[in-house]
């Protein structure tokens, strides 16, 4: 298997926190690239942050938090999600797309056309 990831926890520094939580990933690969199943529970869509720069993938993932005044006992925590890939040069930047459903964020990684394997005609 390609090694497209090589991950660590990497906060970033914000005004109120930076503290984040490492999301579980699942990674999948076929001929036509990768898909990424990253689990984010409680994330809308509204606060996914996907962003691709210098061949690194960093996704984002900020929850939706009730007011203290509704919880009388809580033990999640206020942390986002952050997790950042270094992904393989084979993937078309241009092309990856990503969805979340029910706080499963899929991030399909296509490689680019020049590096899927092909077959060749012999004449």
């Amino acid at each position: 298997m390609s090694e497209i990831v090589k991950t660590q926890p990497q906060p970033v520094a914000r005004a109120q926190r930076e503290e984040y939580i490492l999301p579980a990933v699942n990674i999948h690969q076929d001929a036509e690239g990768y898909m990424l199943e990253v689990e984010m529970p409680g994330v809308p869509k509204s606060g996914v942050e996907v962003t691709f720069e210098d061949g690194k993938l960093a996704l984002v993932g900020r929850r939706e938090r009730g007011t203290e005044e509704s919880c009388t006992y809580r033990e999640s925590s206020e942390a986002d999600y952050r997790r950042v890939f270094d992904l393989d040069p084979t993937i078309d930047a241009s092309r990856i797309e990503a969805t979340i459903e029910q706080g499963l964020l899929t991030v399909r990684l296509p490689r680019a056309e020049a590096a899927k394997p092909r077959r060749i005609t012999v004449a």
